[in-house]
């Protein structure tokens, strides 16, 4: 198949490029390097440029005769989308439907959509299924949301196949060390925890330690980069025009800051330093996915099911690449 990747330069969609390839598919990296890097994808197959592009998206479709679209090109910092909600209604949102007009204009079918868990808001029961009310308390997830209602509206008048992936906290790295995470700034707590254990930061934050948990810190459902993208994979694969799959991408497991403070510190031997503080506006206590649906209908397993695996993989590529990817210049 003929894929084209947006924004597969970066952290998911990178190790989902190397996944499509090895398995054989035609693959396209279309990435404006914003938050992708260029050592993430081939130079031979990487288009830098912006969804905003129209002329330009339209050209790379049509020279390279894609036929699938994997969408991950996104703004995705939920405090920003508070203090900012233009930038992300603006690319999330609008430029993704100006991109589904490309989509039909060309006769392309199939479109799979890095969604998010964020579309659920706070739920009321965990695990959380697919069935869940969407009720995001932020301008990323309901951002993200309007995509999904715009899809189903492309669905039906258009014929448009489409996968909504709803995924909860991507972790982790390529287990070869030749890809990773390296955002600027870096939100995601796995890598945070694993710079304070290198010294690289004075310590790690943990907002709030008066949840209604175990150890009164949030928990969440800490999910495999590559996991992720077999998923993404296997929707793919099994799309077929005027369809619609909707799954959350989880292990049904949850984990408490504290206990990925422990994990790093067990596989890296290191003491990660920690400043307690009160809680962020709008975390839910706990975040935690029902998985079964994409299990039992396209056979999905996720390989990495425990933490200390997870955080071994990304300890692996920090301790390797202590300046990130080094590309800062792009």
């Amino acid at each position: 198949m003929r894929i084209l990747v947006t924004g597969g330069a970066g952290y998911i969609g990178s190790h989902s490029v190397r996944l499509f390839a090895e398995r054989g598919h035609d693959v396209w990296v279309l990435d404006n390097l914003a938050m992708g890097h260029r050592a993430a994808a081939r130079p031979d197959r990487l288009i830098v440029a912006d969804l905003e592009n129209i002329d330009r998206v339209d050209q790379v479709l049509v020279e390279n005769r894609i036929e699938a679209i994997v969408h991950f090109a996104a703004h995705a910092f939920v405090g920003e989308s508070v203090t900012n909600p233009a930038k992300y209604y603006r690319n999330n949102t609008i430029a993704t439907v100006n991109l589904l007009d490309l989509l039909h204009r060309h006769g392309i079918q199939k479109f799979v959509f890095s969604s998010t868990c964020a579309t659920y808001g706070t739920p009321d029961k965990v695990p959380i299924v697919e069935e869940t009310p969407q009720n995001p308390i932020n301008p990323y997830g309901r951002s993200k949301l309007m995509v999904e209602m715009v899809l189903e509206d492309y669905r039906t008048a258009y014929g448009l196949g489409y996968a909504a992936l709803r995924y909860f906290n991507a972790s982790g790295c390529r287990p070869d060390g030749t890809l990773g995470e390296d955002h600027d700034p870096e939100t995601h707590l796995i890598p945070i925890a694993i710079q304070a254990a290198m010294g690289q930061r004075a310590n790690l934050q943990i907002f709030g330690t008066d949840y209604p948990t175990d150890d009164g810190t949030c928990v969440r459902d800490y999910i495999h980069v590559d996991d992720l993208a077999e998923a993404h994979l296997l929707a793919l694969e099994n799309l077929k025009p005027g369809q619609s799959l909707k799954y959350n991408l989880g292990t049904g497991v949850g984990n408490s800051v504290r206990e990925v403070v422990k994990a790093v510190e067990k596989v890296s031997g290191k003491k990660v330093p920690v400043q307690e503080g009160p809680r962020r506006p709008g975390d839910p206590p706990v975040l935690v996915a029902s998985a079964a649906k994409i299990r039992r209908e396209l056979g999905w397993k996720p390989k990495y099911l425990d933490l200390d695996s997870i955080v071994s993989t990304a300890w692996n590529w920090h301790v390797k690449n202590p300046k990130g990817y080094d590309d800062r210049s792009k």
